[in-house]
């Protein structure tokens, strides 16, 4: 990431802390289609009724993935920790320590006893898979309403 993409995110707030409670914008980080789509359909529109509704930025790198953080206006990082390559858990850690008030994240780990290494990379959630549509939502809940208190 260079310093010109670390300066636009910090002059761009998500929609959530902007007050805009109908709209959260959430960046999903995975290689696997097949992932995206069952964590988009596990979360849907809006992951509880006390949440704002979700506008989806799907992406496969992670160039793609800091290009959208560096555009501003995420609400919340979903990183597969078992992406090939480059992996959700460095990337959550580089977020951020280069990102300026950085999104929440939250990352899906393949068992349970990978919250240690969500802890390391700085993330405020985990989910490990197989991906339960019930824990998946109440995490994206969670971590959109402390995104806007």
């Amino acid at each position: 990431m260079t310093a010109e993409s670390t300066t636009t995110s910090q002059h761009t707030q998500s929609q959530v802390a902007q007050g805009d409670p109908t709209r959260a914008r959430v960046v999903l980080y995975s290689d696997d289609v097949n992932t995206r789509r069952t964590v988009r359909r596990a979360i849907g529109r809006r992951a509880s009724k006390d949440t704002p509704f979700l506008e989806w930025t799907e992406v496969a790198t992670a160039a793609a993935m800091f290009e959208a953080v560096s555009a501003g206006g995420v609400d919340l990082l979903i990183l597969d920790g078992e992406t090939a390559k480059v992996g959700g858990f460095g990337l959550a850690r580089q977020v951020k320590d280069e990102v300026f008030d950085a999104p929440q994240i939250l990352l899906l780990v393949a068992r349970p006893q990978d919250a240690w290494l969500a802890a390391w990379s700085h993330a405020e959630g985990s989910v490990p898979y197989p991906l339960d549509p019930m824990a998946l939502a109440e995490a994206v809940a969670g971590l959109l309403r402390e995104a806007a208190a």
